[in-house]
Order: C-alpha cells, then structure tokens, then sequence
C-alpha cells in the first residue's frame, strides 16, 4: 500500500488496524451498555405525589399509581424492583391492532391477541395467560406457583421456571431482558386457568431474582415440587411486605412489536422508550446484595385458578 509515493510498512498498516477494530469493539460494548444502562424500571415509576416523583429531575414516560399506600416508596433500591406483566389471550377481530401469536390445533390454527391484566383484575376459568417478566440487575430467575384457598391456606408449592421446556432451562436474567413464561415457542406458549377445587380462590407467586444460581434443584422438563421447608425458608430469608405500582392506563392493551422481539431474542434489551411492565414490585429497604423476591397475587373471579400447564 502506497500514500502520496512513500511505501508504509505492513507493520504500520497492521498497527492501524488492530486500533480501528478496538476502537470500533469498544464503541459497540459503550453503546450497548448505553442502551441496558437506560432501562431503569423505578426511575420509570411515575410516583405521584402532586405529579412528581421524590427526587425526579425529569418527567417520566410512564405515569404509574401506587396501590399498596402502607408500603413505603422511599427507600427502595432501584436494582431490587421486579416487573411483571400479565396477559390475556383472546381471538383476534378484524379492527385489532397489536402483535399476535398464532397456535396450531391439529390441521387449524388460531390466532390470539394478548391484552395486559392490572394485577388486580379478576381472571375467570378457561382464561389462557402468559406472564412476562423483568428484572433490574443480573441475576437468575425462579417462579413458583401455590393455589391460594378461601381459608388462607395454600397448596403444593411448584417451581414452575425454570424448566427445560422453556428457554432450555436458561433462567438468567439482566436489566432490560424480558422472560416470557412460557415462551413464544412453547407448545402451547399459555396456560390455560383450570379449578382444581370448590375454594380455590387464586394463585400465589412467588416471583425469586437470585445473584447466584440456586443449588439443589433439579430442573427438568416438569415443574418441581419444592419442599415447603424450601419454600419458607426463602420467605424467611428474603421476603418482606411487597409494594406493587399498577401503570395508568394499562389494563387491556395490547402485546406490541418491542415486546414481542423482546421474549423472543434473549439478546434482545428494551430500551427507555419502550414499553414497561404492567406492574411494578418493590420492597422498601431490600438489601441489594441477596435476592429479590416479590409476590405476585393473581384472583379468580368466582372461585378459583390454576395453570393446566403444569403437568
């Protein structure tokens, strides 16, 4: 290679090189921590205390309201947040707009329009749900489900993500990554809300964001059977009063094109401007060095809720 008559040596040229293709690496790592760095869910909750949030600087993009008053927002750690977005599948109409999932039953196939659910929507039997959520550090992700009676006693609790159904059993999670449960590519990718007796009355779950994975489980095709041992042992140790903020406005629209690109490329971050989660979780005062767990309560509009799935 020549410039301007003088020959420039291929150590040169290598040298020069080597520093665009570094150069042009850390420009892609910034600008991705860039885009995860923006995806801050509490600084998204628009808390309303004559309009503003404490300590906001900026309007949100999303008003939020708060629906558990007795739980304090001002001491939370933006990184132990929890977001969790419920859906209801219904059969499309020709005026919907939104994004769909298509299921193959046999030689026919549907085609369903997931709408959100405010966390204190009543859902009714034979409903088909899909959940999706995020978190707001790295960490990995555990679900359990416990039906809820009308005594207050509980059922069997099932750990029902991970398994190696969904996502092949990966349950890592970071700021700004969506986990969709079950999966787009699940057969079928919802549950489908069945009775299993005349007092069941709702679902308990227990929505876990770990650092480290959890050893001593044996993740499977099926959901796991935990110990109630286990279980209130990981409510002891890192449960608390959960606060919930419910977006304004939310309730029935519909699945969009960022959320769903989002479930389905596990590389794939939402941004600040896109869509947030339905419901946010907190826990004033969590520490933010151990695990995040958060409850999330789900009512039946008669009686009583299940995921079929689960078997």
């Amino acid at each position: 290679m020549t410039h301007r008559g003088k020959v420039i040596p291929s150590q040169q040229i290598l040298a020069a090189w080597m520093i665009l293709c570094v150069a042009g690496l850390l420009a892609a790592v910034a600008q991705q921590q860039e885009d995860e760095a923006t995806r801050q869910l509490w600084d998204t909750a628009f808390i309303t205390q004559g309009n503003k949030r404490p300590g906001a600087k900026k309007p949100a993009r999303q008003n939020y309201r708060i629906v558990t008053p007795q739980v304090s927002v001002m001491d939370v750690s933006p990184d132990t947040v929890i977001g969790v977005t419920l859906w209801r599948l219904r059969p499309t109409r020709s005026a919907d707009t939104g994004e769909r999932i298509i299921t193959h039953d046999g030689p026919d196939s549907v085609t369903w329009l997931p709408e959100r659910v405010s966390s204190s929507g009543r859902l009714s039997e034979g409903d088909r749900i899909r959940m999706s959520i995020e978190a707001a550090r790295a960490g990995y992700l555990y679900v359990v489900d416990q039906e809820q009676y009308a005594d207050g006693s509980k059922g069997e609790p099932y750990l029902i993500f991970p398994t190696t159904r969904t996502r092949g059993g990966d349950n890592a999670v970071k700021a700004g990554r969506v986990i969709e449960i079950p999966a787009q590519d699940d057969s079928p990718p919802y549950f489908t809300l069945k009775r299993t007796r005349v007092d069941h009355v709702g679902e308990n779950i227990i929505v876990l964001v770990s650092p480290t994975p959890i050893e001593g489980l044996a993740i499977s095709e099926k959901a796991l059977r935990l110990s109630d041992e286990t279980l209130t042992k990981w409510e002891k140790s890192w449960g608390a009063q959960t606060g919930r903020l419910e977006m304004v406005n939310g309730d029935g629209k519909p699945w969009t094109r960022q959320e769903k690109e989002a479930g389905a490329d596990t590389t794939r971050s939402l941004k600040e401007d896109e869509p947030a989660p339905q419901t946010i979780y907190y826990r004033a005062g969590a520490n933010t060095t151990e695990p995040a767990l958060v409850k999330v309560e789900l009512r039946y509009a008669s009686a009583r809720l299940r995921p079929k799935r689960r078997t």
